[in-house]
């Protein structure tokens, strides 16, 4: 099974990364952008056959390490 993670700075948290994108954007013509956040994706395989139990062990995994979740948050897809 496979899940993927996307981790990404909790609103209010500086972006800086996201601003220096933006500020590239609106010098290359795209001016219309408003915003850009930039995060960060995972992808973890595994050999768990059950999702539900796939979805509380990646959880586990983001909170334990993948994710600082003072300053993060997680959004988790279980793939087959």
């Amino acid at each position: 099974m496979k899940a993927i993670v996307n981790v990404f700075l909790k609103n209010g948290v500086l972006d800086s990364q996201g601003k220096a994108v933006l500020h590239a954007l609106s010098h290359h013509g795209f001016e219309s952008v408003t915003d850009v956040r930039v995060g960060k994706q995972i992808i973890v395989e595994m050999d768990e056959t059950d999702s539900v139990v796939a979805q509380e062990k990646v959880s586990h995994m983001c909170e334990e390490l993948l994710a600082n979740m003072v300053i993060e948050e997680y959004a988790i897809e279980i793939v087959a």
